[in-house]
């Protein structure tokens, strides 16, 4: 009898993640493997599928501005509910920590269909920080029969913490890791965005790369982390390239604090393919993106991390990030040590990446294989 797997996904962070998953399973003679997207992000999703040449099978088109997480996952719940239905997987793969990822799982699990989880066990155990996706963790956690944990910290978490049967996690590494290299590997220099973006860029200066979107961060913490890339930009020897989030929450405060400023290129968010070769162009790097925190040891850049608590502790342990939150002083203070002192920053660039080789999605191909 024909197995059948579905891959869920709905965000620009998912989707590259899943990528090399979707590459991997498709291969499987054996498999009918089917790739759902739910577009909680439409624009940025698309440019990943683009990217990495891959065409869903479903489409459920759930975009809409301004609107609440309650009624995103409403939405979320019933269109997914026809996709079961009617596709009928005998496993549902979801990833991470995003709306998608936990109302998918509660709706498989409402269908009695097995649920496995990319990315599984991060915690930071403070269901505030980050908000929401802590909770949405925690959630899809309890209902996953099979937990595909990045690393040794997150399987202790599910196994330790949470009483899950250590049967049922398998340590595989990070994915990321795996659509990083073959990113790069597949980067056009010759694509016009690329070309512009580094028509723009000062060959002369050291690249910052900033990103910052986290919804506990809006509001005071915000201004304090842009009045701090205000001061940094008055080094003449720097230059922040910052491609500002479509939260108009996010854009409200950089435009009016950093708009204008000579050394300080706002842009557009960029698509995975621009970014990464910005992320590999840069000398350092100041966000709030989880990602970037697994990204960025791999292409030997430090990471200064926005935020009060990581659920990737690895790489604080490991001393490839540090975490600043938004405390003006520390931010100016930890930027300018890494600019000033080559000792600061090998010391950050010198461990491995904890977070994979490249084969993670080999490794979770060959689990779902032998299941």
């Amino acid at each position: 009898m024909e197995k059948k797997v579905l891959i869920v996904f709905g965000t620009r962070p998912e989707a590259i993640k899943m990528a090399p998953v979707v590459k991997e399973l498709k291969n499987i003679d054996s498999l009918n493997t089917a790739v759902c997207v739910t577009a909680q992000h439409r624009e940025m999703l698309d440019q990943v599928l683009d990217f990495f040449k891959i065409t869903p099978d479903y489409d459920l088109d759930l975009m809409k501005p301004n609107q609440t997480l309650n009624e995103l996952s409403s939405r979320i719940f019933s269109k997914i509910d026809v996709v079961l239905n009617n596709f009928k997987p005998n496993l549902v793969l979801v990833h991470g920590d995003t709306t998608t990822s936990t109302i998918v799982a509660l709706a498989s699990f409402n269908r009695q269909i097995k649920v496995a989880h990319v990315e599984a066990g991060l915690r930071t155990y403070n269901k505030s920080a980050p908000f929401p996706e802590e909770i949405n963790r925690q959630i899809t956690g309890r209902i996953t029969d099979y937990h595909f944990a990045p690393t040794k910290n997150a399987a202790n978490n599910l196994i330790n913490n949470e009483n899950v049967n250590p049967k049922k996690v398998y340590i595989t590494g990070n994915t990321v890791i795996d659509a990083l290299f073959w990113g790069i590997k597949n980067i056009n220099d010759k694509r016009l965005e690329i070309s512009k973006l580094e028509s723009k860029t000062d060959k002369t200066k050291k690249l910052i790369l900033v990103t910052g979107h986290r919804r506990e961060n809006f509001g005071k913490k915000f201004e304090s982390f842009c009045n701090a890339l205000l001061t940094i930009s008055k080094r003449n020897d720097i230059q922040i390239i910052y491609p500002v989030h479509l939260n108009p929450r996010v854009q409200s405060p950089v435009t009016k604090i950093l708009k204008n400023i000579e050394n300080v290129l706002l842009i557009k968010p960029l698509d995975y393919e621009v970014f990464i070769w910005l992320m590999n162009k840069s000398y350092l790097i100041i966000t709030d993106s989880g990602g970037i925190q697994e990204e960025a040891p791999s292409l030997k850049k430090p990471v200064l991390v926005t935020r009060e608590v990581t659920e990737r502790q690895e790489a604080v342990e490991s001393n490839l990030v540090k975490l600043v939150g938004t405390n003006k002083k520390l931010i100016i203070n930890e930027t300018i040590k890494l600019l000033d002192s080559k000792e600061e920053y090998n010391k950050m660039i010198s461990a491995d990446n904890p977070y994979g080789d490249g084969k993670a999605s080999k490794r979770i191909k060959n689990i779902i294989n032998s299941l």
